[in-house]
C-alpha cells in the first residue's frame, strides 16, 4: 500500500519534472524520513519548480524564501509586532515568517550572511522557534530543501562544516541529456497546463513515515553502514588507505544513522520491507559528500569527495563480500 503510494507520487511529479529521477527520489527520501536535503546545481535546472510540485501532489503547505546578502533572521523566523485591541491597548504578537510551512525552499541558502543561515539551520535542527519566553513548534511533516549554487560562483558564503552536516542528504542536479532537454522544449512549446491530482495528505504522509522506519534492519547490514562510515574517517583501524591520504575529516556518526533512515525508505520504495546492503550502496553517496572534508592534497591532485568515496565504497563492498 505505502509502495503504490510512493509510486504514484513520483508519477505526478514525473508529469512536470522531465528526468531527474535520483533528485525526485531523493527528496521523498529525506521526506519520509524526516530530514532535509541540500541540492546543489547551476539555474534553471528544475530545483524550484521540483518541490513545488510536491507540494501539491502532496497538498501540503509550501514557502519558499529566496535568501540574499540582506536578509534578515526575522524574515526568516518572523518577529514580534506591535497591535492595538478594541480598547485601544496595545498588544505584543508573533508574527510568523516562512518557516512556517511543510515544505519550505530555502533558494540559494549560500548567498545569505552566516548568521541567517544559523536562523533557519536551527529551526530544521530543533523543528522549533523561539521567540522571547515561547517556543513555537513547526508542524510535521517539515521540510526544508536549501539549493545552493556552486560555491565558486560570484557572492557566495560557502555553508560552515557543522550545518552542512544537519542536512539528510547533498543531491547534485546534473544537466539534462539531449532526450530529456528535448522534452523540455517541447513541453515549452505546447504550453499546456499541467493538472496535478492531489496523491497524498498530510496523515498519510506521516502514516507512510510511520511505515518506513518499521523497515526490517539485519545486523550485517547495520555492520556495513558502520563499517562504510568508519573506511571515511582518516588515521582509524578501518580508514580505506584514499580516506587517509585525502580527508581531513571523516564522516560523523550522523552519516551512519542518515544511512540506514535513507536506505529504509528506499528499500520501501523498491517494494521490499527489508534494508540490503545495495540500499547502502544507492544512498551512500548522496548521505556522505558533505561530511567529508578535503585536505590540500586532495585539491591539488585533482580528487573530488565523490572520486574518493566510490573508491572507499568498492573496498568495503569487497570486505563486506569476503566476510
Amino acid at each position: 500500500m505505502a509502495v503504490d503510494r510512493l509510486n504514484r507520487v513520483r508519477q505526478e511529479i514525473a508529469k512536470v519534472i522531465v528526468g531527474q529521477q535520483d533528485v525526485v527520489d531523493g527528496v521523498l527520501i529525506c521526506l519520509l524520513s524526516g530530514g532535509h536535503v541540500l541540492l546543489e546545481g547551476v539555474p534553471g535546472l528544475g530545483k524550484t519548480t521540483l518541490l513545488r510540485t510536491l507540494a501539491r501532489a502532496l497538498q501540503l503547505k509550501y514557502s519558499r524564501i529566496q535568501f540574499t546578502p540582506d536578509l534578515m533572521p526575522a524574515d526568516i523566523v518572523g518577529s514580534m509586532i506591535i497591535e492595538t485591541d478594541d480598547r485601544g491597548s496595545k498588544v505584543f504578537r508573533f508574527q510568523h515568517g516562512p518557516i512556517f510551512a511543510n515544505l519550505v525552499l530555502a533558494d540559494e541558502i549560500n548567498r545569505a550572511t552566516p548568521k541567517t543561515q544559523s536562523a533557519l539551520l536551527e529551526a530544521m535542527q530543533e523543528r522549533t522557534v523561539t521567540s522571547g519566553s515561547t517556543t513555537h513548534e513547526l508542524e510535521a511533516p517539515f521540510l526544508v530543501m536549501a539549493t545552493q549554487n556552486p560555491i565558486e560562483m560570484e557572492g557566495t558564503y560557502p555553508l560552515p562544516e557543522a550545518q552542512l552536516d544537519r542536512f539528510l542528504m547533498k543531491i547534485l542536479v546534473s544537466y539534462p541529456a539531449r532526450e530529456e532537454l528535448a522534452r523540455i522544449v517541447e513541453r515549452t512549446i505546447q504550453r499546456e497546463d499541467v493538472q496535478l491530482n492531489p496523491v497524498l495528505t498530510r496523515d498519510e504522509i506521516l502514516e507512510v513515515r510511520h511505515v518506513c522506519r518499521q523497515v526490517l534492519v539485519a545486523p550485517h547490514v547495520q555492520e556495513y553502514a558502520i563499517r562504510l562510515v568508519m573506511a571515511t574517517q582518516p588515521g582509524g583501524a578501518d580508514s580505506h588507505e584514499l580516506a587517509t591520504r585525502y580527508f581531513r575529516y571523516g564522516s560523523s556518526p550522523r552519516g551512519a544513522q542518515a544511512l540506514v533512515e535513507c536506505g529504509r525508505v528506499l528499500a520501501l520504495m523498491r517494494g521490499r520491507f527489508h534494508l540490503a546492503a545495495e540500499d547502502i550502496r544507492s544512498v551512500a553517496a548522496s548521505v556522505l559528500r558533505h561530511r567529508v572534508i578535503l585536505n590540500f592534497d586532495a585539491h591539488a591532485d585533482g580528487q573530488t569527495a565523490d572520486t574518493i568515496l566510490t573508491a572507499v565504497l568498492e573496498g568495503v563492498s569487497k570486505q563486506a563480500s569476503a566476510a
